[in-house]
């Protein structure tokens, strides 16, 4: 079975190729590199390198041989620059999901497994957020794949296009190898902010807000490890090749940590103490943010491996220890 993966030198979508190399899938990827990193294809994944808003670029990928299932990556996905400039995450996320998935029809391609994410929930009414819980996005990211997965059903409707949308919660940790990890530029993901602070390639941490109503004032995310993630989209994978229906499915682990909680345990990972100074809350940032994982555990047979958060850290602290210019080492 060849599976296509728009967006798969990026960090999710890195760690996805190598789980469907490993199950014997043959792997293409799209992406145009201007956030993912060549160095990030695995061995054995075909490379197109391009803009999935370009058709002629699409064309070229799908025409290079029978494409049985996508899963769907590639997006921009920091979501300041989306408070601030968000008609480019218009443009780029839902107009790249229209332009591909136009594509999938004109070659008759039906499946499709969509990294969506836990920001169309917004401020959740309850905690675990379950699939069914309302949706109203509080940033303009959240906003853009909340229509991406709109399209999806839509698309499910006129020309059968069966879709499974994973929408994940805190991506973090590296491969237990240490050959991939996480490289945004700029970063913006705490976890690896955390990590670069101890490294002492940033002055100091700063915490955006401590006045949230949770247990010390400090936001509450659902850390899920990157490897869980790549298995959810294998799974997902097999799910619509064995006829399965269109779904959205949460991703987390179901439970919550608060910002300090992760500088605490990064502390112990690390050794030594990492400077934290206090800073304004950023726009769009609800207040807690946790999976309930009954559906994908349900549905995929998904169940997170990876449950200590120190274990990790561990794990992302191996990445950016060996590599702390990320793929520029």
């Amino acid at each position: 079975m060849r599976v296509l993966l728009t967006g798969g030198a990026g960090y999710i979508g890195s760690h996805t190729a190598v789980a469907l190399l490993e199950a014997g899938y043959d792997v293409v990827i799209a992406d145009s590199l201007e956030t993912g990193h060549k160095k990030a294809v695995p061995p054995g994944a075909a490379l197109y390198v391009g803009d999935i808003r370009d058709g002629d670029f699409l064309d070229t990928v799908f025409s290079g041989g029978a494409i049985d299932a996508v899963v769907h990556f590639a997006a921009y996905s920091l979501v300041p620059e989306s408070m601030t400039d968000p008609l480019k995450y218009y443009d780029n996320n839902v107009g790249g999901t229209r332009s591909l998935l136009s594509v999938m029809k004109k070659y008759g391609v039906t499946k499709i497994v969509f990294s969506s994410t836990a920001s169309v929930y917004g401020e959740p009414r309850r905690l675990p957020i379950e699939e069914t819980d309302p949706t109203n996005p509080t940033n303009a990211y959240g906003a853009t794949k909340l229509a991406m997965e709109q399209m999806l059903r839509w698309s499910d409707v006129a020309y059968g296009v069966k879709s499974v949308a994973l929408r994940y919660f805190n991506a973090c940790g590296a491969i237990e190898d240490g050959r991939i990890g996480e490289d945004h530029k700029p970063e913006t993901h705490l976890i690896p902010i955390v990590l670069q602070t101890a490294r002492g390639q940033r002055p100091h941490l700063s915490l955006y807000g401590r006045d949230y109503d949770t247990r010390d004032g400090t936001c509450v995310r659902d850390y899920v490890h990157v490897c869980d993630l790549a298995d959810a989209h294998v799974l997902a994978v097999k799910y619509l090749a064995g006829g399965g229906e269109s779904e959205v499915i949460n991703l987390g682990n179901g439970v919550g940590f608060t910002n300090l909680e992760i500088i605490k345990a990064a502390e112990a990972v690390v050794g030594h103490g990492i400077p934290v100074v206090d800073a304004p809350r950023r726009a769009g940032d609800p207040a807690a943010l946790v999976a309930s994982g009954q559906k994908a555990k349900r549905l995929l047979g998904w169940s997170p491996r990876y449950t200590d958060i120190a274990a990790i850290i561990e794990t992302a602290w191996r990445w950016h220890r060996a590599h702390p210019n990320g793929f520029e080492d």
